[in-house]
């Protein structure tokens, strides 16, 4: 719908799916899908309540076509899809009802447009032809419409090279020094350390989201996550270690799009084994930061991984950051492992236990806690090179600071709407 659900991008999700009451409905409208390169499959036989329950399991699509036909009080059953629409569906209603009374209700509840039965071809072609340009279009005065958003993944090459570390203290420094609001996001599942390392209780938010990714909006993501200060939220877990963890992944997809409504900047610490199973969630990724260190398995896996992004990530930048870099002693030779990787390194931040034991006994992340250490240097580099990352030149991270959960209450909004009977005497005419 156009409003009052949110708009913007809808990732990965479908772009059209339809639920119509009659086959005679249908065979008008599988054509016309065919024509504008739509799946005929997504032409689904049932109306309203049959979308409803469907897309309480499934993302909803960019386009809905919904029939009405059936519903004793539309306006009512409307509220029932706005609880499981996604923000940013451009929803259009088919019915039998020739009422001006119903057709200004729907319109102002947010539906886009309203279509009699029996439909016409043409008339069908042209309302799916202009949702389609709703759908695309930015929207006057919508902050999230033309939002610039920073998506960073965090991953180490091996255990151990502080990749975590990393990621906790570019979204302080994201959040601390460039005042952005921005979302940590610790997929460790069982032993992540993102709360751990700001004093927080993981909470839970993130298990809750994997165990019911319909419920994952705005005011979800609202209540979930924990704040580490008036510009950092965190969602994580501590799963006990006896429960795995079954998802197909859809959860975390839904997690990033909210962040990007509500946030600048999004950090995700992401372990390689979670990369392996999830490579999706590379999809929308804008910085990719690879934390290596100075070993030869580090090298070895270092090639791995640079060589899949090339396959499957080539639209993100990637950054290599060797940490723990010890002047004295390594066990290969930056040139060597430059030479190995056939890129240079990036930056190089140092090795420095006493600083990590002293970040670690105040709770805060490695560079709050020890802000003039060489080490945190390079860490406030590394986060001036994700903060000038631009994709074709277009995200400036440095204008306008906008509001940390910006949204609608469109649940709220819908309740408002007059319920008037649909049964009137002016006619809309259409």
């Amino acid at each position: 719908m156009n409003a009052p659900w949110k708009t913007g991008s809808l990732g990965n999700r479908d772009p059209f799916a339809a639920y119509m009451c009659d086959d005679g409905s249908l065979d008008v409208l599988r054509p016309i899908a065919i024509e504008l390169g739509w799946a005929p499959e997504k032409c689904n036989k049932g109306g309203l309540r049959n979308a409803v329950q469907s897309l309480s399991i499934s993302a909803s699509p960019n386009i809905l076509l919904v029939d009405l036909s059936e519903s004793g009080d539309p306006l009512n059953d409307i509220n029932g899809l706005a609880e499981v629409c996604e923000p940013g569906t451009v929803v259009v209603a088919v019915g039998q009802v020739n009422d001006v009374r119903l057709y200004r209700d729907l319109v102002a509840s947010g539906i886009h447009d309203y279509l009699l039965k029996p439909l016409s071809p043409a008339a069908l072609r042209d309302a799916l032809a202009q949702a389609q340009a709703t759908f695309a279009a930015p929207k006057a005065g919508d902050a999230a419409a033309s939002k610039r958003h920073i998506s960073t993944a965090v991953i180490g090459t091996r255990g151990g090279v502080g990749a975590s570390t990393v990621a906790t203290s570019l979204a302080w420094l994201f959040s601390s020094d460039e005042k952005l609001p921005t979302a940590l996001l610790d997929l460790d599942l069982h032993f992540g350390t993102g709360a751990l390392s700001l004093d927080l209780e993981p909470g839970r938010g993130l298990t809750d989201a994997i165990d019911n990714p319909s419920r994952i909006d705005g005011l979800f993501i609202e209540r979930a996550m924990i704040r580490a200060n008036d510009n950092l939220a965190i969602l994580s877990a501590e799963a006990p270690i006896n429960m795995p963890i079954l998802t197909d992944g859809g959860a975390f997809l839904q997690l990033e799009e909210e962040f990007r409504q509500a946030f600048e900047m999004t950090v995700v610490d992401l372990p390689r084994n979670m990369l392996v199973n999830f490579p999706q969630l590379l999809a929308d990724l804008n910085v990719i930061v690879l934390v290596a260190e100075m070993t030869l398995a580090s090298a070895r896996d270092t090639i791995r991984l640079l060589s899949w992004l090339k396959a499957n990530a080539s639209h993100a930048k990637i950054i290599v950051a060797a940490n723990k870099v010890q002047p004295t002693f390594s066990e290969i030779s930056k040139a060597d492992f430059e030479a190995s990787i056939e890129r240079k390194i990036n930056l190089s931040i140092p090795y420095d236990v006493k600083a990590a034991s002293h970040a670690a006994k105040l709770g805060q992340t490695f560079a709050e806690a020890n802000r003039t250490s060489k080490a945190s240097a390079g860490l406030r580099e590394l986060a001036q090179l994700v903060v000038g990352t631009s994709e074709a030149g277009e995200i400036d991270a440095g204008a306008g600071k906008r509001a940390l959960l910006s949204k609608f209450d469109f649940k709220t909004m819908l309740t408002k709407k007059s319920k008037a009977p649909a049964n009137g005497k002016e006619k809309a005419g259409r």
